[in-house]
């Protein structure tokens, strides 16, 4: 296990300090706040830590309220809203300086057989052949040192691999607004299930609206086109995955309008298995 991914689970390993009540803390970011990513992923471990281990996460739904501060812990308080028979349902409310900043309601189910069906897996070529985020991110002499030396410190637990040039790498004229990403942690993982759906949470907050970048030829942040941030997040956990192993993050954008765009993806297993479901809505503005 590189010790980058140690430190992202050391991040996501929440203190309890009572029985509803969990502290987590932050680090920097690729921007001054915090990642999106990490407090929906301490938010489920939250949830998940009041939740029977025979009952995996199913959903979540998730509003960011306000930025996080980087440098203050965050306070996860979980109402446990209800203990059926077949279904739990957790809410969770992530609190800084006495006020909420992002609000998670999760449900977990006992597993049952049911009927079964999918789509395809979209084609996409091997992992292996395609640039790491280091070799991309070297080659582009258009971004500043210190911009390459955070996205890289942001992105050094998973090994995040772009099928064509992301947003920031080749712009200024429009593209197809669609976009895969290969991604797996960098070292293998234990076999709780719940750490392999919070570290796809926490990924899956990384690229999915690029998309929406690529449709008007924007950069992003990188190159300061345009200024956004998550509003709000869901994901449907379909079937059981690993996220030390290759999954295929297939993201495109349906709309933008009104300051908004939304971005939505499937997450498939290496063998074609649709794993997971994301949507998120995020403010993306053109600088005035």
């Amino acid at each position: 296990m590189s010790q980058a991914l140690q430190d992202l689970l050391d991040l996501l390993d929440l203190e309890q300090i009572e029985e509803n009540i969990f502290r987590g803390r932050s680090r920097s970011a690729v921007v001054p706040r915090v990642f999106g990513g990490q407090v929906a992923a301490q938010a489920l471990v939250a949830a998940g830590r009041t939740v029977p281990e025979d009952r995996p996460a199913h959903s979540l739904h998730a509003y960011f309220l306000r930025p996080g501060d980087p440098g203050a812990p965050i306070v996860y308080t979980v109402d446990r809203i209800r203990d059926g028979r077949s279904f739990t349902t957790r809410r969770v409310v992530a609190v800084q300086h006495g006020k909420p900043i992002f609000h998670l309601s999760a449900s977990f189910q006992t597993y049952e057989e049911g009927l079964d069906h999918q789509e395809p897996m979209p084609p996409s070529p091997d992992p292996e052949t395609l640039p790491t985020s280091e070799e991309r991110l070297r080659g582009y002499s258009h971004l500043a040192p210190e911009v390459v030396e955070r996205f890289l410190e942001a992105r050094a637990a998973v090994d995040l691999r772009y099928v064509d040039e992301p947003p920031y790498g080749r712009f200024g004229e429009p593209r197809e607004p669609h976009s895969q990403v290969w991604f797996r942690t960098n070292g293998k993982l234990a076999d709780d299930p719940l750490l392999h759906v919070v570290l796809a949470t926490y990924v899956s907050d990384m690229t999915l609206l690029d998309s929406v970048l690529l449709a008007h030829g924007r950069g992003g942040w990188a190159v300061g086109d345009v200024v956004g941030a998550s509003l709000d997040h869901a994901m449907w956990f379909h079937r059981p995955f690993r996220a030390d192993e290759w999954l295929l993050y297939d993201q495109q954008s349906p709309s933008a309008h009104g300051g908004r765009g939304l971005g939505q993806a499937r997450i498939h297993t290496r063998d074609g298995r649709l794993a997971v479901t994301v949507i998120q809505e995020g403010v993306v503005r053109v600088p005035r």
